[in-house]
């Protein structure tokens, strides 16, 4: 391994975190390129139970450098608590290093989210109201504040208050609130920059020493592929690029120097949010797999959307991302189930399509065409090597390879990290 990037490749929430933690023992550095808080990932090692949030999976594992990238949007209330939290758990955050080119969430940030969201109304996104949305519309409209600027009180200042200008205005004269005290948002985020000051560099300089020495480095992303904003179900969408191009974008690696691009998917599919899911089940199984498996967002804890497997959808995801190989995850949920179904199209007006759509008028219309495979209806959670796998499961998996062109290598069987099979070794 020199360069991997583990990426999402449904709708968020396939596990990347655990993959992350169980790769990064023999990584040296691990970055977080994308999104922000409205993400989350849950590890569960011997340190015990973690929802991480923005600090790089990475973190558990000693002499492991944690990069937050530039492509990140960063809450400095979220972080510090995150590394409070660590460091009373046991966990060494020494070697956490924030990129000076992240962005960071701000107070009206947060507000204008929930505000927007409300001005939607029935066309609202469904956005966790974490300010996601309005930092990268700023960071695009060049009024953006980065962690920097935090290093430099007089400079921030002057840009804090030209900037809130335009957000009063807003606040104030369309949305009828009350305007923000700069003097309030100007402390509060000065004391922020103090904590923080000891993490913040410029990360180029590390991950090129890295990348030269040929040391092992992760990219680690948030969210799926399709909540991308250019190849996702616009626009019920993430606002950064949560797939293998946004890694190179997001972390200051070029593309040219990422051997491995793997593919994290769920056995079955989840999303989280508005927007159109073929394989959505609303009955008594969606509710069954989102209660066996808690199916619960790790930031908002909202109820997931649960569905069988997509692979139109999957096969969409490899391709645009070019995946070398597939980490599935949560195989021992379908354990109980004496059948199984795959989506392998769409049918829309009699005619099948083997293509994902970008229109959502058009998916929103789709019923998926399904495959049926039978289940094995045994438990798998203590088995280690791919041949103890009942035939069954072979099958599903060695259908879901030939479906999305690409070799299963990881399979995760439990939440913890010895709960895993490596068919093929990675690292």
């Amino acid at each position: 391994m020199s360069v991997v990037a583990i990426i999402g490749a449904q709708w968020g929430d396939e596990g990347k975190g655990k993959i992350v933690d169980l790769l990064a023992e023999k990584a040296k550095v691990v970055v977080r390129f994308s999104g922000g808080d409205n993400a989350g990932h849950t590890v569960i090692n011997p340190y015990g139970e973690f929802k991480l949030h923005i600090v790089p999976s990475g973190t558990f594992h000693p002499g492991v450098v944690c990069i937050i990238g530039n492509g990140v949007a960063i809450n400095p209330v979220v972080l510090l608590e995150e590394i409070d939290n660590l460091q009373k758990r046991g966990v060494n955050t020494s070697h956490l290093f924030i990129s000076d080119r992240a962005h960071l969430i701000m107070p009206y940030h947060i507000l204008l989210d929930g505000l927007e969201e409300e001005l939607r109304g029935k066309e609202a996104i469904g956005t966790t109201h974490k300010g996601i949305g309005p930092v990268f519309t700023d960071k695009i409209a060049r009024l953006g504040i980065r962690t920097c600027d935090l290093l430099n009180k007089k400079g921030f200042r002057s840009r804090l208050s030209s900037i809130l200008e335009i957000k009063n205005a807003i606040l104030t004269k369309i949305h009828n609130v009350p305007p923000l005290s700069l003097e309030e948002i100007y402390e509060q985020y000065c004391s922020y920059g103090e904590r923080l000051a000891p993490f913040i560099r410029d990360t180029g300089p590390i991950l090129k020493d890295m990348v030269s020495r040929k040391q092992p480095i992760i990219l680690e992303g948030a969210q799926g592929t399709m909540l991308d904003p250019d190849f996702g179900t616009y626009p019920y969408v993430t606002s950064s690029s949560p797939m293998a191009a946004g890694s190179s974008m997001g972390s200051g690696i070029s593309v040219k120097q990422i051997d491995q691009i793997i593919g994290v998917f769920k056995a079955y599919t989840t999303r989280v949010g508005g927007g159109p899911m073929p394989t959505e089940l609303k009955d008594k199984t969606g509710e069954f797999i989102r209660e066996r498996a808690h199916e619960y967002g790790a930031t908002t804890g909202r109820p997931r959307r649960c569905g069988w497997f997509d692979a139109v959808a999957g096969s969409f995801s490899a391709q645009v991302n070019g995946f070398t190989s597939i980490a599935l995850t949560r195989l021992d949920v379908l354990d109980v189930f004496d059948s199984l179904k795959i989506c392998t199209g769409y049918k829309l007006n009699g005619d099948i399509l083997r293509n994902f759509p970008s229109d959502l008028a058009i998916l929103g219309k789709c019923q998926p065409v399904y495959e049926e495979l039978p289940g094995w209806q045994t438990p798998i959670s203590d088995i280690r090597h791919h041949k103890q796998l009942p035939s069954q499961a072979r099958r599903y998996v060695a259908r879901l390879e030939e479906l999305l062109s690409c070799p299963v290598n990881v399979i995760s069987v439990g939440a913890s990290r010895d709960q895993t099979i490596m068919v093929k070794q990675i690292v």
